[in-house]
């Protein structure tokens, strides 16, 4: 995700040369008339290339023109200043008095973000794009000023928003990559939570909602996997993640064995027959729905024994193995469970085959199917071990 991050940067760097030269202004505007003294003074800040100059130049605009809305044009080039320099705590420290001024600048916002995602700062990221949205609701939500026909007000409404739609876009992606790249499990889960609730109707929302319940499974936090994969489903009843989830839990758990049970056969229809993107090379794809139908077989079996239908999960755990075998973990556990199958059969020679095939690759199975191993006892005929 690092490079990402860097490819969101640049593209952000592009639209706000474009911006600042076409889209229409979301918040306030401060005229600087041409061939005025702040107008020429403006033209020396952007032509100099020294930073310590520049800064120079800067302070003296801001004492000389600093007053009134013109303090909103003397702050923001204390904001492109200091992103320029990398120096991300003054950027925000001026942002901020920006905001003070002018609570609507949607520029601002953008670049608070971009000044976020360039530090590094998930929780900021996740502010400022809140604060980025809550510009956006109110400026759709605005009655025409004075003087303007409202007709002509949603008019304008709508081409500012269209004109500044790719810094939108970008805002969402650079807050989801944020949150997506949170080390800790569970304050990541938290922060996709956030956004998916700050961006309801953004492309990433159900994306971020799904790591989200991936992650809360990660931190051992169920309660919280179950209402988010829940609440996915609730809206999308075909999410083959989420189907997955919910029916590994309840089959791992012993509960709701009937409904995992549906989950899991949904699940490995769906691996079947969904149809594949065209951005998804077709070899990644084959890998990717083999593992998704081993997973959802893996399932079934596990329920199959909870249901003390051994014959059953032997069959489907064994359909499932060469289909997990791109996964270590996944493989393992599914040769673990199998073991259990066979012994349940009284199958000895087959349960120990099972088990040492579970011990045979690095996963978190591997130092319990070795115990297992242990305890069993001595086959009467050994077993060749899968392919």
């Amino acid at each position: 995700m690092r490079t990402y991050g860097k490819q969101i940067t640049l593209v952000l760097t592009l639209l706000l040369s474009a911006s600042g030269l076409g889209a229409q202004q979301i918040g306030k505007y401060v005229p600087i008339n041409a061939g005025s003294d702040a107008d020429r003074a403006m033209t020396e800040i952007n032509a100099a290339t020294d930073p310590t100059q520049k800064l120079a130049l800067i302070d003296k605009f801001a004492t000389q023109f600093g007053q009134g809305d013109m303090a909103l044009v003397a702050n923001e080039n204390y904001v492109n200043y200091y992103i320029a320099q990398k120096q991300y705590d003054k950027a925000f420290e001026y942002g901020d008095k920006l905001f003070a001024l002018d609570a609507g600048n949607f520029n601002n916002a953008v670049n608070m973000v971009r000044a976020a995602s360039e530090k590094g700062d998930a929780e900021k990221l996740l502010s400022y794009g809140e604060k980025t949205q809550s510009i956006l609701t109110a400026y759709r939500a605005s009655p025409a000023p004075e003087g303007v026909a409202a007709e002509r007000w949603e008019q304008d409404k709508a081409r500012a928003l269209e004109n500044n739609q790719d810094n939108y876009n970008f805002v969402q992606q650079a807050v989801y990559s944020g949150a997506y790249q949170t080390a800790d499990a569970a304050k990541r889960a938290d922060g996709l939570m956030r956004f998916a609730k700050i961006f309801p109707d953004s492309s990433y929302a159900m994306p971020a909602m799904g790591v989200a319940a991936s992650s809360y499974q990660q931190a051992q936090n169920a309660p919280k996997m179950m209402e988010v994969a829940n609440a996915i489903l609730a809206k999308d009843a075909n999410n083959l993640g989420m189907l997955l989830l919910v029916s590994d839990y309840y089959g791992e758990k012993g509960e709701q064995l009937d409904k995992a049970e549906g989950y899991a056969q949904k699940a490995a229809t769906l691996a079947d027959s969904t149809r594949r993107p065209g951005d998804v090379p077709e070899n990644q794809w084959k890998q990717q729905t083999a593992l998704q139908k081993g997973l959802a077989l893996s399932t079934l079996g596990q329920i199959n024994l909870q249901k003390k239908n051994n014959a059953a999960a032997v069959q489907n755990f064994q359909t499932a193995a060469p289909l997990l075998k791109s996964n270590d973990t996944s493989y393992a556990r599914n040769q673990y469970r199998l073991g259990f199958a066979f012994l349940n059969l009284k199958k000895i020679a087959d349960a120990k085959a099972a088990f040492t095939e579970a011990a045979s690759v690095n996963s978190p199975y591997k130092s319990y199917a070795m115990d297992k191993l242990k305890g069993l006892p001595a086959a009467t005929a050994t077993r060749k071990k899968p392919s």
